[in-house]
């Protein structure tokens, strides 16, 4: 029955979207704002970024311009963050400075944080003072740190409150918050004293303080935190929001699951263009990016990586006279190259997930190596046993070479595993992302130990 509701919406979707294409050719916009509101706000800003892209932005502003306050204000705020500092560059003050006052306070800082200097002055300067001091403050935290992702909307509260005082309170202010289902306890120095969730405040006794149902073990983010060490926190405790203080404890802000599953996405995003050898530092989509971006994230590794073939080269030319003694012998090469590259990929993805889940810690390394070098033995003589019976009984070759190849196999996969396992963990250690290294620079590294390994074998069992 939900699938069915998911096709029916996919379908009224892609009518409605064609619907306002249509109507847009005619220039009747008011037909299009009644057709764009028969949506929410995630769909709206989809619908609203199709029109930037088949019309252009300016039709997209006329079009967001219909749209009753509210609703825009909460289409704004589902913009990618470059869409929004260009629609700010060409709507008004006063539509800029309402839309700035009726987001949230952290999508308002991220906005603000990508906007030209001299717009932001010109915000700030129709700002309150102490909203302004505010801002001023999230403004300066680090990019990528926990304090570049909080919201100073929480809910506070004293130990000494009753259960009543405390929901009596939030009622007041819940509107406001980010959230309501977890409220901060601080001292007078507004130092984070205890947490206390809604529900053990509804389920209370009426005279029962905060302070007797208060948890008083924290587990709490520091403001100059890496984004990627908070969503750690995020993940292993399954937070709804975490509590983020300065150098003096004091609670200055909250991150909530909706920002850290932003942060989440944009890591694994990371992860996996590095595992392919791209270094990209942008945060525009595949299609927004210039190509000569493109080509600045994808040429320095592929040089580096040409270098590393230069020695496996010369470990071919060095053996070139062996090779054509048996000739049969470079049929097998790529076969041989292939495998390792495979096996070590294998252990290095295993490993790097294993760490970032926080089932794999640095001191795990021995216990790892040695469970990789088990596995690559099993995996290692399986495949050599399917390789030898191939090789002779269907390439007809001697007995000698299909020992040397399969040989050759069981070593590779082993040395390959044990270097895809070691490689992510020593790359942690020395403090270097192991999505970069576990990539292509893994395929360089088990192709020049495929091939020597290989080679060795040759003149050990054939003699050359």
């Amino acid at each position: 029955m939900e699938n069915t509701n998911l096709i029916d919406q996919e379908q009224a979707f892609e009518e409605s979207k064609e619907k306002i294409f249509e109507l847009l050719e005619e220039k009747k916009y008011f037909r299009c704002r009644d057709e764009l509101l028969k949506f929410n706000a995630v769909d709206i800003a989809e619908l609203l970024e199709e029109v930037m892209r088949k019309y252009s932005m300016q039709t997209a502003i006329i079009l967001f311009r219909t749209l009753p306050k509210g609703a825009s204000v909460e289409v704004f705020a589902h913009f990618d963050v470059d869409d929004q500092v260009e629609i700010i560059n060409i709507i008004t003050d006063p539509e800029i400075k309402y839309i700035i006052e009726e987001l949230d306070f952290d999508d308002m800082i991220d906005v603000l944080d990508e906007l030209p200097a001299n717009i932001v002055d010109k915000i700030l300067d129709k700002t309150p003072k102490n909203e302004r001091r505010q801002i001023n403050t999230f403004l300066k935290y680090k990019e990528y740190s926990a304090g570049s992702l909080m919201t100073p909307d929480y809910i506070n509260l004293r130990k000494n409150m009753t259960r009543r005082e405390a929901l009596d309170h939030i009622r007041d202010v819940g509107m406001n918050s980010e959230t309501i289902y977890s409220c901060y306890v601080l001292d007078g120095g507004r130092k984070l004293v205890g947490v206390v969730s809604l529900r053990s405040l509804v389920l209370a006794d009426e005279n029962t303080k905060v302070s007797d149902i208060m948890k008083e073990d924290i587990i709490f983010a520091h403001v100059d935190d890496d984004q990627e060490e908070t969503s750690e926190l995020f993940k292993k405790y399954g937070f709804i929001a975490i509590p983020v203080v300065d150098n003096e404890d004091r609670l200055v802000g909250i991150i909530t699951f909706d920002d850290i599953l932003d942060v989440i996405e944009e890591e694994n995003t990371e992860d996996m263009e590095r595992m392919g050898g791209v270094i990209d530092n942008t945060d525009k989509d595949y299609l927004d990016t210039p190509v000569l971006m493109h080509v600045k994230a994808r040429l320095p590794w592929l040089l580096v990586l040409m270098v590393s073939y230069v020695f496996t080269g010369g470990m071919i030319a060095s053996f070139e006279k062996s090779l054509s003694a048996v000739i049969a012998l470079v049929a097998y090469m790529p076969m041989l190259m292939g495998t390792g590259g495979n096996s070590g990929t294998q252990s290095s993805t295993v490993i790097i997930t294993g760490m970032a889940t926080g089932d794999l810690e640095l001191s795990d390394v021995l216990r790892v190596l040695w469970k990789e070098f088990r596995i690559g033995i099993i995996v290692g003589i399986c495949v050599s046993i399917l390789n030898y019976m191939r090789i002779v009984a269907f390439d007809h070759n001697g007995s000698l070479v299909a020992l040397t190849v399969c040989l050759s196999m069981v070593l590779i996969v082993i040395i390959a595993k044990c270097i895809g396992a070691l490689l992510p963990m020593i790359a942690k250690k020395i403090g270097i992302d192991p999505a970069l290294i576990a990539g292509p620079m893994m395929a360089s590294l088990t192709d020049m130990v495929a091939l020597g390994t290989y080679f060795t074998m040759a003149r050990l069992v054939l003699k050359i």
